[in-house]
């Protein structure tokens, strides 16, 4: 017998407080009936695209619900407002019997990861996200100078492909003989009969700046996430088994914004456009998974914008390695000892910071008894110390902050 849907309607007044940001428990979401809401956040990196204040059919508290996080925005009624509310475990039967909800909140989740994504590589990398295909070629000359041969091919090939016409077609061709007796790249063309693909470790499953056609699902290995910035390989995320990834290429036909390598041998489930349209109303636990991994992904995009934010450095440091502890979700109980699986050098990449800069500041970390270097990994023998002290550069900022604009209301 089929579970009946179960949602509720919930009015709230003018003014008030329908979710406040940084609240723990975050059980439900809200789709919005009828009046108006406003999103705001502590720390406004970038605004909003499409804006801050919602409409009927809008809907928030989508990304903490699913994601199992804390709040990240505050949510406060313009005007009398009426409300569905979803509770987290209705999500699937609600994509059930309203694809088209699970399509919007799916397609809105991915343009806001694209734009969320493009400020914070802003911001960090100090570089813009490319997405001329002609970018190909500086992908392949970076992994052909490093001698990983799978990867240069793989990328060179696809630069042939996709930019015919293109300057470095020829010197592309004559690296792709040179190289092409010491690769193995594999699925250089699209494969529409086999949609469960192996890929050897090192293998490029699709690169930056590619038209992508399909997303996947890691039935078994991993898979790292990487960009090309400054002539270096930049680590975004390493992903595992049940995760999936590609989808902003099939929601958006916009270029592949990061490239995806098999960090070690992996079996992936390729998903189509046709045959991810079947699946909104056929495998609703398929697209309830990638809602959380979105929402998942956005919340921590969110917290790393935030970051960015804060003007003391090591504040900075104490701040990622909460985000981190938050993210994997670590009990925050006294005494609670826990080993990072990054050492000092990818903390400083993490916040941003250059080589120099970063060195002068872990030198400060690490003043901290309880902030140590084992097996080149950060260790921390009490996780409350690091919420502490994140706590207290926030509070400091906070404090700064409004110092500055009591200054400025008293100099107009």
């Amino acid at each position: 017998m089929n579970n009946p849907l179960q949602l509720s309607l919930v009015n709230f007044k003018k003014a008030s407080y329908i979710i406040v940001e940084g609240k723990q428990k975050a059980d439900y979401f809200f789709i919005l009936r009828g009046g108006n809401v406003r999103i705001s956040k502590e720390l406004e990196v970038v605004e909003e695209e499409g804006g801050n204040l919602l409409a009927p059919g809008d809907f928030f508290g989508v990304v903490s619900t699913m994601s199992s996080h804390s709040h990240i925005e505050t949510a406060q009624a313009v005007s009398d407002v009426s409300l569905i509310s979803v509770h987290r475990d209705q999500f699937g039967l609600l994509i059930e019997k309203n694809a088209p909800v699970a399509m919007k909140i799916i397609q809105q989740f991915s343009k806001k990861m694209r734009y969320l994504d493009e400020a914070l590589t802003r911001i960090t990398l100090k570089s813009a996200a490319s997405d001329d295909p002609s970018h190909l070629f500086k992908v392949a000359e970076y992994y052909a100078r490093q001698s990983q041969y799978n990867q240069a091919f793989y990328a060179y090939h696809q630069y042939v492909k996709n930019v015919p016409g293109g300057e470095n077609v020829q010197l592309a061709r004559e690296r792709i003989a040179k190289i092409q007796p010491y690769a193995k790249a594999v699925y250089l063309e699209v494969d529409n009969e086999n949609f469960t693909r192996t890929y050897p470790k090192d293998n490029m499953i699709f690169s930056e700046s590619q038209p992508g056609q399909e997303l996947y699902i890691i039935q078994k290995g991993a898979v790292k996430i990487t960009k090309i910035v400054n002539d270096n390989e930049v680590l975004l995320a390493l992903l595992k088994p049940g995760d999936i990834f590609g989808e902003m290429s099939i929601l958006e036909d916009k270029p592949r914004s990061a490239s995806a390598i098999a960090y070690e041998d992996s079996v992936l489930l390729a998903v189509n456009k046709v045959n991810f349209s079947r699946m909104v109303s056929t495998q609703p636990q398929i697209i309830t998974r990638l809602t959380q991994l979105l929402s998942e992904r956005i919340w921590f995009i969110y917290k790393q914008l935030a970051n960015t934010q804060l003007t003391n450095p090591l504040g900075r440091l104490y701040d990622a390695l909460l985000i981190q502890l938050e993210k994997v979700r670590v009990p925050m109980n006294p005494g609670e000892s826990y080993t990072f699986d990054f050492g000092p050098k990818e903390l400083i990449n993490l916040v941003g910071l250059t080589k120099s800069e970063g060195n002068a500041i872990l030198h400060k970390l690490f003043e901290n008894t309880k902030v140590k270097i084992a097996d080149n990994k950060i260790h921390v023998t009490d996780v409350q110390e690091i919420e502490k002290q994140a706590g207290y550069f926030r509070k400091m900022e906070k404090i700064e902050k409004a110092r500055k604009q009591g200054t400025m209301k008293a100099a107009t």
